[in-house]
């Protein structure tokens, strides 16, 4: 493989590319179906198509002509909430390549350099990988709930980083 190319142009293919390895890859590993594959492109698709913004960004990793992975900084409500990360995705392919850390570095550089004083994600007891690089960057769990706005019931967690202390 190539050298991984992180991007924020807006290039075809990548929202759809997004949407794709968002629904395989859960559907794989923890059984979410059509009605979560719905809301990533409803939720992604209704923000892509406001980029672009100052206090938002999409990336995309690629190598080789493909693209590997994505995230998003949704910053609309960066004042009052926190920028939120969102849609952080490797292609199974990939895991271990480096593109996430390179992905999860651009989005935190970005949000830095727009002086947000902190950022969220949501995500879901389980994905141990995810967790480990979260933390690595200095996220903390800040909650954690059951639920089922996926369609399936998981433990959903809040992780937050806090710009302004780091």
């Amino acid at each position: 493989m190539n050298a991984i190319e992180i991007s924020n142009d807006p290039e075809p293919g990548v929202l759809g590319r997004l949407v794709e390895m968002h629904a395989l890859y859960y559907a794989r590993h923890w059984g979410f179906g059509a009605f979560f594959e719905a809301r990533v492109a409803r939720e992604a698709g209704e923000f892509a198509g406001a980029l672009p913004r100052e206090d938002s960004r999409l990336w995309h990793a690629r190598a080789d002509g493909q693209t590997l992975g994505t995230i998003a900084i949704d910053g609309r409500h960066a004042d009052t909430e926190g920028a939120h990360l969102r849609w952080f995705i490797l292609d199974d392919r990939f895991r271990g390549a480096g593109a996430g850390g390179k992905l999860l570095d651009a989005a935190l550089a970005f949000c830095r350099a727009r002086g947000f004083a902190r950022v969220y994600l949501w995500t879901f007891a389980g994905l141990g990988a995810a967790r480990k690089l979260y933390e690595s960057r200095g996220f903390q769990l800040a909650e954690e709930a059951e639920a089922e706005s996926w369609g399936v019931r998981v433990r959903e967690q809040r992780f937050v980083l806090d710009l302004a202390r780091a």
